[in-house]
């Protein structure tokens, strides 16, 4: 897993096209090898430290409280400190074309050069629960390191392939993601002022 997400980390700037661009954030994406639709790179410095940010954005007690998205997380099977199982429920979207999604990660979170990267790929494990359609995520992951410049201030580095599932029209599910991805990073810099 780790490999995999050092591979996309490699992928010439080239080869990206821009998905969306704000004050926070850029989002790019390309045709993803896993499955039909994109993986998508999400890059942002954030005013923090290395640390903090990755406990905000790993499974644990702060991303429910921020991540507008997410409705439940319970961590299923912890086989270490930074390794995990954990199963999520996500909101409706657009109005609720896409409808609240289940996922069931692995998680694995470890040293990325001075900083970290937090990663996790989906299994197929257990029952869905009724009313949400389950997703999978393929291998996706966040790098995150100081700047050189500024070690208080992080630049962190998201690559997202999330295969929704369910009867999508994928043009919704592409614009769902770069917005998605995008206000990821407004919110997480909210969270992480206050």
């Amino acid at each position: 897993l780790r490999n995999t997400l050092l591979r996309y980390h490699s992928i010439a700037d080239s080869e990206w096209r821009i998905a969306r661009k704000t004050k926070d954030a850029v989002v790019w994406r390309k045709p993803s090898e896993e499955f039909s639709g994109y993986l998508y790179k999400a890059q942002g410095v954030v005013e923090d430290v290395t640390n903090r940010i990755v406990d905000h954005i790993r499974p644990g007690p702060y991303r429910l409280d921020w991540d507008s998205l997410m409705t439940t997380l319970d961590i299923v099977e912890t086989f270490e400190e930074n390794c995990c199982v954990m199963r999520y429920t996500t909101a409706g979207q657009l109005w609720n074309i896409i409808a609240p999604r289940e996922f069931v990660d692995f998680s694995y979170t470890t040293s990325y050069e001075d900083g970290l990267l937090s990663c996790g790929v989906s299994l197929n494990y257990g029952e869905v629960r009724p009313n949400f359609v389950r997703g999978f995520n393929h291998p996706c992951g966040w790098f995150c390191v100081p700047l050189k410049d500024c070690p208080s201030h992080s630049l962190l580095t998201g690559y997202i392939q999330t295969e929704l599932r369910g009867m999508l029209p994928q043009s919704a599910v592409d614009t769902a993601m770069a917005s998605t991805l995008a206000n990821f990073y407004s919110d997480l810099k909210k969270a992480l002022k206050s």
